[in-house]
């Protein structure tokens, strides 16, 4: 082939394969090249085996799992001597990522005290108050169905059977707050029915109007909001005390980090 012959080309390749055998080579010791697999290594990783797969690893797979990891590290290693981890945007966030989880995990390596945590759910008592619920049923009268949907259902509400049109959700719900409401039939459902009567829970009202039509509802119970005490609601006050001492640490670590860098800011030359 004529490419082999061009002098030029040939000099570009031998002196590509030189430079990547002295970026690879040059300097290298023989503990550069030696891969200790020590016990507490062979642990982990058996151990990292058996809670995903939660079964121990028979002696060919732990022998599969020690080849893989070698082989993974001599990658590794030969990798890193190229600089292939330099300027690449997935190890550079990924790097960002675990530095950033080993510092969380430091946060949240003492649990709190209870007096902590009481002051936590204290402030933050709004957020974990109960909201009021309802338990209703409700027939509905279709717009699309009916000339006047709402005229129908107000003639309805004084007959013995009220039937309605077929209704894509359920006839009744247990135990839904304003919101939950809402998200299924919208707001002004939800908030008109918080309006209701509930002396007879056998009285039909309305016409109620929601995003699909109208509906008649017969409001069964309703629940009153009220303020948990902290013994109900201890995992998710403490789950959430630990998620805001995560983000306090983090941003303590990069306040403390930032400030060892001097940041300029290099303008374009004219």
């Amino acid at each position: 082939m004529k490419y082999l012959k061009d002098p030029l080309l040939m000099f570009l390749v031998f002196g590509s394969m030189i430079f990547l055998a002295e970026r690879l080579y040059s300097g290298a010791g023989a503990a550069d090249f030696r891969i200790d697999i020590t016990p507490g290594l062979r642990n982990r990783i058996l151990d990292q085996w058996q809670a995903q797969m939660g079964r121990a690893a028979t002696p060919q797979e732990a022998s599969g799992l020690l080849e893989q990891w070698i082989k993974e590290e001599i990658y590794y290693r030969e990798a890193k001597t190229l600089a292939l981890d330099e300027n690449d945007t997935i190890i550079r966030r990924r790097l960002a990522q675990k530095l950033t989880f080993l510092n969380e995990d430091l946060a949240n390596a003492q649990p709190p005290e209870t007096a902590e945590l009481e002051a936590f759910f204290l402030e933050n008592a709004d957020d974990y108050t109960e909201p009021e619920r309802f338990s209703f049923e409700h027939r509905y009268f279709s717009s699309d169905r009916r000339e006047d949907a709402q005229a129908d259902a107000a003639a309805a509400r004084a007959t013995d059977s009220i039937t309605g049109d077929p209704f894509i959700l359920q006839r009744s719900y247990a135990e839904r707050s304003v919101k939950e409401i809402a998200d299924l039939f919208g707001r002004d459902f939800a908030t008109s029915l918080a309006d209701l009567d509930t002396v007879d829970p056998n009285l039909w009202q309305g016409p109620v109007r929601s995003a699909y039509g109208w509906h008649l509802v017969r409001l069964g119970r309703r629940t009153a909001s009220r303020n948990p005490l902290l013994s109900e609601v201890k995992d998710a006050v403490l789950r959430d005390f630990q998620q805001q001492r995560r983000r306090e640490a983090n941003e303590a670590l990069y306040q403390q980090l930032r400030a060892r860098y001097d940041i300029r800011l290099i303008e374009p030359s004219a």
